[in-house]
């Protein structure tokens, strides 16, 4: 609440410095809360998986995840990455791009924008191998939706099933593309299935065939590693998004900032309730929306998908599952009666 109320202090200063208008800084504040709602209704899914990765973690590591992973997801992700992005794109320094989005916010906008194509394909590709590896899993026993899970555990069996699958789906997509974007969408995608497979093998040689604490200490900082790199892929459909109410580079780092923090918070609550070992099914639900939102990703290179849609998704997903869980509760309560 703290970080919320100065992030709206400053968002007041920056409005009333372009606009040099109350009105002016009362339209950004709004604009700053929008953007905050958008942030957490795009990455509620987010906090259930971060939950589930963070309750396996000491709790050193679990406090390094909230004070060094905020740092990272707020001003790293909506910031740094951003100007990266640009820099590459127009090809100048991460300082010309920071002045550029001072001076010149709508031709920042344009580059940040052009580079959108290579932004889903790289999270898509990501997100989607965060859910298949999951429903994929030949060790995963509960199922929610049965019909389709349990088919897909099976499947699970054929080696590398999950990054075949993501190649196809790669080049389907990209034979709806104009031709100047194939390259560019193929091999952006190729790293987010890269990166991946080189954060998985990390967390692997981190935590195998040792004993004693090193093992703990080293498995936090993979999952720590595996945790940061979800969240910004989480975050690449967020910060292009926010594009659609203000080309600020400011205004969208202060607004998406308190959604980050807000989605920290929940992560938190939820590991400190034991709220997915209650619900049993909210993990699914998450999972599913993972893959619906890497779907809505890589679709959107070929064609506008509004906000609202990917938020609602993924709220939807969650909710029901949630509402499954809820009567499995009731069932057994019932049943132990």
């Amino acid at each position: 609440m703290v970080f919320t109320v100065l992030s709206m202090v400053g968002a007041w200063f920056v409005g009333y410095h372009y606009g040099h208008s109350p009105s002016a800084a009362l339209g950004t504040v709004f604009i700053v809360a929008v953007l905050a709602v958008l942030e957490v209704s795009l990455s509620f899914d987010n906090a259930v998986v971060n939950a589930k990765v963070l309750v396996t973690m000491p709790p050193v590591w679990q406090r390094r995840f909230i004070t060094w992973g905020i740092l990272v997801a707020v001003f790293g992700m909506r910031v740094v990455f951003p100007l990266l992005i640009v820099g590459l794109m127009a090809q100048i320094s991460p300082w010309e791009a920071l002045v550029l989005a001072a001076a010149r916010p709508d031709e920042y906008a344009r580059i940040m924008t052009a580079a959108h194509v290579s932004i889903a394909a790289f999270g898509g590709s990501f997100l989607a191998m965060v859910g298949l590896k999951y429903f994929f899993n030949v060790k995963k026993c509960v199922h929610w939706v049965r019909m389709v899970e349990e088919p897909l555990t099976k499947l699970g069996k054929i080696e590398a099933v999950e990054i075949a699958l993501i190649l196809m789906t790669l080049y389907g997509v990209s034979r709806l593309l104009p031709q100047a974007d194939v390259v560019a969408f193929l091999v952006s995608g190729i790293f987010g299935l890269v990166t991946f497979v080189a954060v998985e093998g990390v967390s692997a040689v981190m935590g195998v065939d040792e004993d004693g604490p090193a093992v703990v200490a080293k498995s936090g900082a993979a999952s720590f590693l595996y945790l940061e790199v979800l969240d910004a892929s989480f975050s690449f459909d967020g910060v292009i998004g926010a594009f659609a109410l203000t080309n600020n580079l400011f205004v969208i780092a202060l607004g998406l900032g308190i959604g980050a923090m807000f989605v920290r918070s929940l992560t938190i609550m939820l590991v400190d309730k034991g709220t997915l070992s209650e619900y049993r099914y909210l993990e699914h639900g998450a999972f599913w929306a993972i893959l619906a939102l890497a779907g809505l990703m890589l679709l959107g290179s070929v064609m506008h998908i509004p906000e609202v849609i990917t938020g609602l998704i993924g709220a939807i997903l969650i909710g029901l599952s949630f509402v499954s869980s809820v009567r499995l509760n009731r069932r057994g309560a019932s049943d132990s009666d």
